[in-house]
């Protein structure tokens, strides 16, 4: 069976509307018809039905989807496994958020390789909804995220938290906190709503940043307030450029580790998994304020 075949029927699915799956494969309307039929014709029956009120799947469309999606992962993974593994017994893809790559990708990547010498591997950093995507179509095999999205093909396993804690150059404490003077940093959906709650009277804010490393520059060169992650906390205090800002919570960002449902009990992953849940380690205490004496 052809990918494309697959690949049309999920995004039909998806918008139920030739004219928007046409657009978005980059076909006529015609070919996505005659794909479909393709479809149809292979498996004996009708898979959608067309009105004026739209393109609604049938109950054997319904029950197709599972198992479209799961041959266009295991096309994909096929695919990559046989294009990238060159001379390795394997070939893994990782995604990584962002916001976890200065703190912890190097360190996984060393163990991720000792535990699983006969592998080759690739590392992507992205945001969670592209990485879960990705899981999903089989282009990443795993990966470390901070929003899952909660679809059915993907399995999530909470690994912990990290712990991200309010700096200043200028602020000891809240009420000293200005919002023209402040960093908002939107880590995730969740973290943003959090910081947005904790501290409403910030969120008219100019500048906001969804990266530590980010943060740390502006607040070293511009000045500023900003939450950054605890390691980051600890370094830019002890370099003098700031200092914890007492009253403020720190704020928790849970992390998690995703993977093909299929996948879940692999050995392989599970190994992965264990490498990278012994890392996060609990967070150290927290930073304390330096006094205005």
């Amino acid at each position: 069976m052809q990918i494309e075949l697959l690949e049309t029927f999920l995004d039909l699915m998806e918008t139920a509307s030739f004219n928007r799956t046409a657009e978005r494969l980059g076909v006529t309307q015609s070919t996505v018809s005659a794909r479909v039929q393709s479809l149809e014709t292979a498996l004996g029956r009708k898979l959608f039905t067309r009105s004026r009120a739209g393109t609604q799947a049938t109950a054997a469309g319904q029950r197709f989807a599972d198992h479209a999606r799961l041959m266009r992962h295991e096309w994909n993974e096929a695919r990559r496994d046989v294009r990238n593994a060159g001379d390795h017994a394997r070939a893994l893809r990782i995604g990584l958020q962002n916001e976890l790559a200065t703190t912890h990708l190097s360190r996984w990547v060393a163990e991720f390789r000792q535990a699983i010498p006969d592998a080759s591997f690739y590392v992507e950093l992205d945001y969670s909804t592209q990485m879960s995507s990705d899981i999903l179509i089989g282009e990443l095999d795993m990966a470390v995220l901070f929003s899952p999205r909660h679809i059915p093909d993907i399995h999530y396993e909470s690994i912990g938290e990290m712990r991200y804690v309010m700096v200043s150059t200028e602020a000891f404490t809240v009420a000293e906190l200005r919002p023209e003077r402040t960093i908002m940093t939107n880590f995730s959906p969740a973290f943003g709503k959090a910081h947005r709650q904790m501290l409403p009277e910030l969120a008219s804010a100019p500048v906001t940043a969804g990266h530590t490393v980010s943060v740390c520059e502006l607040l070293t060169h511009l000045g500023g307030s900003a939450f950054v992650h605890d390691h980051a906390a600890r370094d830019l205090i002890d370099r003098g450029i700031c200092r914890a800002v007492n009253g403020v919570e720190p704020i928790l960002q849970p992390a998690y580790f995703a993977v093909h449902v299929r996948n879940r009990h692999s050995h392989v992953h599970r190994k992965l998994l264990s490498i990278v849940r012994r890392d996060f380690a609990p967070p150290p205490a927290p930073a304390q304020a330096q006094s205005s004496a």
